[in-house]
């Protein structure tokens, strides 16, 4: 029993981004920005999951104190910055397969930074506005699995004390029932250190960029993506839009039903 006076939940939530949340300056190489939520059954998590990344971390690198990051990997920055061709390839595949042998649910926030901007008169967080599109999901995840009678732990990486402090407001703001599901959500948030070598974390890392450039660059090969699709939240119908891929603003979106 928690001090909110619920049982835990039987599933843990790592949540990380992809591109920035300002609206003034725009990347127009990449103007989107994704929050990915990556939801593991506790048990698999602790039995599988963090087993299997870090044997893969010991054989590749003799120790498991390296923390995934995509963009290391994708710029050779960090522990990958001497790693040969040859060695660096055969980790890709390892890790593609580790990823896509995991079993866990991908929720995903992108939000158009153009057309948000165009769109909505009133500028909006971008970081807190994903957030709020990526709890929302959850919830609806989570009824699924008769999960909503008990506390979630949503782990986010912390981005400052400026930034995490009106991240832990904003996040009890929605969660006190100021959402469009007009629910109390039963989640509380954790802010990990950027140094904390979590699993979890490292996942959610991996699986935003992907996502966000199959929107950005639809026509690109994209075999990570080609991985995650198969993680997203889909509805008894197998449709991921508005279930586990969520973009925003759309001009009309279909009616959120009960998974």
């Amino acid at each position: 029993m928690d001090r909110f006076g619920l049982e835990h939940s039987d599933y843990v939530v790592y949540v990380d981004e992809s591109g920035d949340h300002s609206l003034t300056s725009i990347d127009e190489g990449y103007p989107v920005f994704v929050l990915s939520f990556c939801v593991f059954e506790k048990i698999h998590y602790s039995h599988e999951i963090t087993p299997a990344l870090r044997m893969l971390k010991f054989e590749t690198f003799g120790h498991d104190m390296v923390i995934l990051h995509e963009q290391d990997i994708r710029k050779k920055t960090g522990a990958f910055h001497q790693m040969g061709k040859e060695r660096r390839e055969l980790f890709l595949e390892d890790l593609t397969v580790l990823i896509s042998k995991a079993d866990f649910t991908l929720l995903v926030s992108i939000i158009d930074k153009y057309k948000l901007k165009k769109e909505e008169a009133q500028e909006r967080h971008v970081y807190h506005l994903a957030m709020q599109i990526g709890l929302e999901k959850l919830c609806h995840f989570l009824e699924s699995r008769n999960q909503q009678n008990r506390l979630t732990h949503v782990i986010c990486e912390a981005r400052g004390r400026v930034e995490d402090r009106a991240l832990e407001l904003e996040f009890s703001h929605v969660c006190s029932g100021y959402n469009t599901l007009n629910k109390v959500l039963p989640f509380e948030l954790i802010i990990a250190d950027k140094k904390t070598n979590s699993e979890g974390l490292q996942f959610a890392d991996l699986a935003a960029r992907p996502v966000g450039l199959s929107v950005v660059r639809p026509k690109q090969i994209n075999r990570a993506f080609q991985i995650l699709e198969t993680k997203l939240h889909r509805n008894h119908e197998g449709e991921v839009a508005g279930y586990g891929f969520s973009l925003y603003p759309l001009k009309s979106e279909k009616p959120q039903e009960s998974p």
